[in-house]
């Protein structure tokens, strides 16, 4: 059972100022089950279910959007990525040329890239006097990353259930439903990234945690504890391979968009299917 209260967006209790109410939607402390059940069709088996609990000190703030090209751009000086305007969808993709860049989230950047933009983040902030005290931009963790995208919720996805056409930006021609698995379709999927924010959010306000791009989270990929965890401490050394969530336009069967599915990739490695959202918390 989640245990959690509805957000706040300007000043919850006990916690500073939200810096950018716009960008960053705050994640309540709470009790959560990561994971999926064993009842959920297609579950993979590194998925073991167990209780995550985030005190009252580990409550933080997450970017409702994916970062954009428009934001790597600025604060880096370049835009790595491959779905650039006048950019064709992949095939069997109906989803058009792109035409807003800037409005896409960055791909084709690395676990490093992603952990450079925020220290570099961190440091703007910081310089323009309008990070909390105490507080840092990183990546979230895993464990971060699937409570805030559940929302409150125990299902396969936010939305419930089942992930259809429509729903998130995925590879369509695979549905799916937890008590079913995969649903073969016909329905062409885009074949390309979509504008951040294209698709309904969850209870949170955070926007396409179920496609679009997987996103790189700051922990290694790991074995799951049999047992309850608190305030599950950062690790990056521990594995070859770093974690990435959320299912994409490309890897993404509904199976893998589900939100306790899990992904990973090499370090220093660059995947046109996998982007970032910031965290800002309480520096560790």
């Amino acid at each position: 059972m989640i245990r959690v209260s509805v957000p706040m967006f300007f000043r919850v209790q006990g916690v500073p100022l939200n810096p950018d109410p716009a960008k960053l939607a705050w994640i309540p402390p709470g009790t959560f089950l990561m994971g999926s059940p064993t009842s959920e069709a297609e579950r993979f088996p590194d998925e073991t279910e167990h209780q995550v609990t985030f005190t009252r000190r580990r409550g933080f703030w997450m970017g409702r959007y994916e970062v954009t090209q428009g934001e790597y751009q600025e604060l880096i000086g370049s835009n790595p990525s491959y779905f650039r305007n006048g950019t064709e969808p992949f095939p069997p993709g109906n989803g058009g040329v792109v035409t807003d860049e800037l409005r896409h989230p960055v791909e084709d950047v690395s676990w490093v890239d992603a952990t450079n933009y925020c220290g570099k983040l961190t440091q703007r902030e910081l310089a323009a006097g309008r990070l909390p005290a105490g507080y840092t931009y990183r990546l979230p963790t895993e464990a971060e990353w699937e409570y805030a995208c559940r929302g409150g919720t125990t299902n396969a996805f936010h939305y419930g259930p089942a992930l259809r056409e429509g729903m998130a930006n995925f590879w369509t021609l695979y549905e799916y439903d937890s008590s079913l698995g995969t649903i073969k379709t016909t329905r062409a999927p885009l074949g390309r990234t979509t504008p951040v924010g294209s698709y309904v959010a969850n209870a949170f306000g955070l926007y396409d945690m179920h496609g679009n791009v997987s996103e790189w989270c700051w922990n290694a990929h790991g074995t799951y504890p049999n047992s309850a965890v608190t305030d599950p401490v950062l690790t990056i050394r521990d594995s070859a391979y770093l974690e990435a969530r959320g299912g994409s336009w490309q890897q993404g069967y509904g199976r893998y968009c589900r939100s306790a599915s899990r992904n990973y990739g090499y370090p220093s490695s660059r995947y046109g299917n996998i982007g970032f959202r910031v965290a800002l918390a309480p520096r560790q």
